[in-house]
């Protein structure tokens, strides 16, 4: 069974930033990709962006594009997600998210380990 813990999430003003992170409890290797998704009150859970091991390669969804960067330190075995100039329409649970596959997967029933979640809120 594998593990992801998450941290990092809070409460940030608009145009504010805040760094998750997320640590398998095992290393995973060039076939798989690393992730985070989201999930809003009401709302369907939603790519934001993957990381492939094999190549560094990244994938945005395009709400985040410019403002949201994801990182990997593999010394350790960590994922990073920076997020700046947050919105309120960023607020939600952000689950880290790992699956098996060549290519970057954006929809969640491609995922095969997620996160329990940790909850950002953008809000004056």
């Amino acid at each position: 069974q594998v593990q992801l813990v998450e941290s990092g999430g809070g409460l940030v003003q608009p145009g504010g930033s805040l760094r998750l992170s997320c640590a398998p409890s095992r290393r995973f290797f060039s076939s798989y990709v690393m992730g985070w998704f989201r999930q809003a009150p009401g709302k369907e859970r939603e790519f934001v962006t993957g990381i492939k091991y094999s190549d560094g390669s990244t994938d945005y969804a395009d709400s985040v594009k410019g403002r949201f960067t994801i990182t990997r330190d593999n010394a350790k075995n960590t994922v990073y997600l920076q997020m700046n100039s947050l919105k309120p329409e960023d607020t939600a649970v952000y689950f880290c998210v790992v699956h098996r596959s060549p290519v970057i997967h954006t929809t969640p029933r491609w995922i095969d380990y997620w996160g329990q979640g940790t909850q950002v809120t953008v809000s004056s």
